[in-house]
């Protein structure tokens, strides 16, 4: 690092483009240019060159010029993400990174969705990517045989989850995703390339199973220790686990009574479970189709962002631009949201994966949009990168959490409804639909990790202590979502501990941000601009989102 460097934003813009340099999937993901052939060394050597570019920035940061109340913000954001993440490397996390969402192997594999593909020169990139693809693969394998010499490794489970996807990957019983790949781009004469990238999946898939998962934890509950680190990470706030498990009980409790009485409105003495057998039998409230149904969110998202722009948000241009897409099989079942470049060239994306149906009922689907497009996600991640005059280049691209950013996509879904949006009791049932599924999320991730009793009066199963096997009748029970997609939801939140927490807590902490906003302002409350005042101070962990939401002037 330069000693020149004393200013907050010069660390910043030194450490987003050192980190880039050594870790080019996620240069590719934020789409910083200069790396566009090269993939992630998740070795133990490629996780000790990241951690030491952490460190020099940290120290720098310790050490510099505050000026102002932005620079103050600015420098406490990434200082509270590098103690949790000096911390994950103390507990030697990095050498069982292994899931099935969010690990290197997705990552090695999605950094082709995110790539340019309109020119040859795009096309050559792609090519020469697939080409690293086992070398890459090669040097994660290292961090897991690491773990398994010292004992730390995953769960089974997580395992067995991640040999299927790899063997999806490969083309076990299809074309590979590489060489779909190249299909859908028309790139000739790449077939050696999508092999080798094909291949390298299937062998990492075959050593999982033949070598790791005879090692690997049949055990998933990682215990109160690791869980309350996990949950501070996902939220960046120290959490109550027990208060909270709590509050997610009695959450879910009231959705439920919200169900019941939306049903009622749906069919008259019909219960929650009868009223949503009527929206999804209802060929009139359904599109068929995969196409069909991305032109239905694409539209519903634009037509979303003209109906707020200007009226409830001011939307900058670059950032009204979203593209909805179907996501590439292999992966979780869950939809989400990729944002945009940093220059915007390539556009935030909210990706849909369809899991092989092709009828898709609509009633739940509206608020999804909402959370995941505008005013959710994209409105969020969209806005935070066009700040480039008021945030540092660690708050655009890196910062924030799970908490921050997955409760403002929850509270964006509540606020559709209060806005009017929501009004058509179909379309309220599938709100009250995600809302419970992320309030059963809480009672699911807290109780199965720490195993926790279910409450003596709970009609399921209650008194007894959690365990995975009656985790799925319960979220299927509760959230009435597909069978299917809650099977991957489960694996995620046992493979992911304390993520899926954070969108109520992260929620909850919204809600209390402007609920403390009115109180202070009375009668010269405004909603809008509540909303630009948040988003200005850029994405943080949810304990200096309280302290720094206390500290606007009323």
């Amino acid at each position: 690092m330069p000693d020149q460097l004393q200013t907050v934003a010069d660390i910043s813009d030194w450490y987003v483009e050192a980190l880039a340099a050594a870790h080019p999937n996620m240069a590719n993901s934020l789409g910083i240019a200069g790396r566009e052939t090269e993939l992630t060394d998740y070795s133990p050597d490629g996780h000790e060159e990241r951690s030491a570019i952490r460190r020099r920035a940290e120290t720098a940061l310790r050490d510099a010029q505050i000026a102002s109340e932005r620079d103050r913000v600015a420098r406490d954001v990434m200082l509270e993400r590098f103690d949790y993440e000096a911390e994950l490397e103390s507990q030697r996390e990095h050498l069982r990174s292994l899931n099935i969402l969010a690990s290197p192997l997705q990552n090695t594999r999605q950094v082709f969705d995110l790539m340019p593909r309109e020119t040859e020169e795009d096309h050559a990139r792609i090519v020469e990517r697939m080409a690293a693809v086992p070398e890459a693969l090669q040097r994660y394998r290292a961090s897991l045989e690491t773990g398994m010499a010292e004992d730390i490794v995953v769960a089974q489970r997580q395992v067995r989850g991640a040999i299927e996807q790899c063997r999806v990957w490969a083309g076990a019983s299809s074309a590979s995703f590489f060489h779909n790949l190249l299909n859908d781009l028309g790139i000739d004469g790449a077939d050696s390339a999508a092999a080798i990238a094909a291949q390298a999946y299937a062998a990492l898939g075959d050593w999982l199973q033949e070598v790791y998962l005879p090692q690997a934890n049949p055990r998933d509950p990682v215990g109160r220790e690791r869980y309350q680190a996990a949950s501070r990470g996902f939220n960046g706030i120290e959490l109550d686990l027990d208060e909270t498990y709590q509050w997610g009980w009695e959450e879910l409790w009231r959705i439920q009574s919200e169900m019941e009485r939306t049903a009622e409105r749906i069919k008259p003495g019909a219960s929650t479970a009868e009223a949503i057998e009527i929206l999804e039998s209802d060929d009139a409230r359904a599109i068929e189709g995969e196409d069909a149904f991305r032109e239905w969110m694409q539209q519903t998202q634009d037509e979303t962002m003209q109906a707020l722009l200007g009226a409830h948000f001011d939307i900058a241009e670059p950032v009204q631009r979203i593209e909805a897409m179907i996501a590439p099989p292999g992966g979780a079942l869950a939809m989400y949201y990729t944002g945009p470049s940093e220059d915007f060239s390539r556009p935030g994306r909210t990706w849909y994966p369809t899991g092989g149906a092709t009828r898709f009922p609509l009633w739940r689907e509206l608020s999804i949009c909402y959370h995941e497009g505008v005013p959710g996600h994209h409105l969020q991640i969209g806005t935070t990168r066009y700040l480039g005059d008021q945030l540092t280049r660690y708050q655009r691209l890196l910062a924030g959490t799970s908490g921050y950013v997955e409760g403002w996509a929850l509270y964006a879904e509540r606020l559709m409804a209060e806005l009017g949006y929501l009004e058509d009791p179909a379309f309220y049932m599938g709100l009250l639909s995600s809302q419970a599924m992320r309030a059963a999320r809480i009672v699911v991730d807290i109780g199965l990790h720490l195993e926790l009793r279910i409450p003596d009066h709970e009609p399921y199963h209650g008194g007894e202590t959690w365990r995975p096997e009656i985790a799925l009748p319960f979220m299927i029970e509760r959230s009435f979502f597909p069978e299917q997609m809650l099977a991957s939801e489960v694996d995620r939140y046992l493979g992911w501990p304390g993520q899926a927490i954070s969108y109520k807590v992260g929620e909850r902490e919204w809600l209390a941000a402007r609920e403390s906003a009115r109180q202070a302002q009375g009668a010269a409350f405004d909603l809008k601009r509540f909303h630009k005042s948040a988003l200005e101070l850029g994405p943080m962990g949810l304990q200096q989102l309280r302290d720094e939401m206390s500290r606007l002037p009323e």
